[in-house]
């Protein structure tokens, strides 16, 4: 039996979706207290963490995160109420999927290999009009 397993995404409204990556940078940066230790623990560069940082923060009417430039003062990150929110609920969402994937998908999960693999035959290729 294959147990179903879940990757969740939410969109909202088209404006902004949020998946595991970012809600894991997130955590990180709420861990770390640094958005650049945040990438280094994802093994993901400063710029990719950064953008997507910057896409989360613009796409709410609040950031998810404030952020302080480093320097001699020391720079840091930390999650707003709005981010630990947003954690908390996509958190709270994936623990309850599962249950709801084992109740509609468990018996469809059960057939999962319980059959051969039907062998995939590549398409004929095109016959050429022969010249008449």
């Amino acid at each position: 039996m294959a147990d179903p397993k879940l990757r969740l995404r939410v969109d909202f409204g088209g404006r902004c979706s949020v998946g595991i990556g970012k809600i894991e940078l997130l955590e990180n940066i709420e861990r770390t207290g640094s958005l650049s230790s945040a990438a280094r623990r994802m093994h993901m560069s400063y710029r990719r963490a950064w953008l997507l940082l910057a896409e989360l923060n613009s796409s709410f009417d609040q950031p998810v995160a404030d952020t302080a430039t480093g320097g001699s003062g020391g720079g840091g990150s930390s999650l707003t109420p709005l981010g630990v929110q947003l954690v908390a609920g996509y958190r709270g969402l994936e623990s309850a999927l599962p249950p709801l994937a084992e109740r509609f998908l468990g018996d469809v999960g059960k057939r999962v290999g319980a059959a051969a693999k039907p062998r995939l035959r590549p398409p004929p290729k095109p016959r050429r009009a022969r010249p008449g």
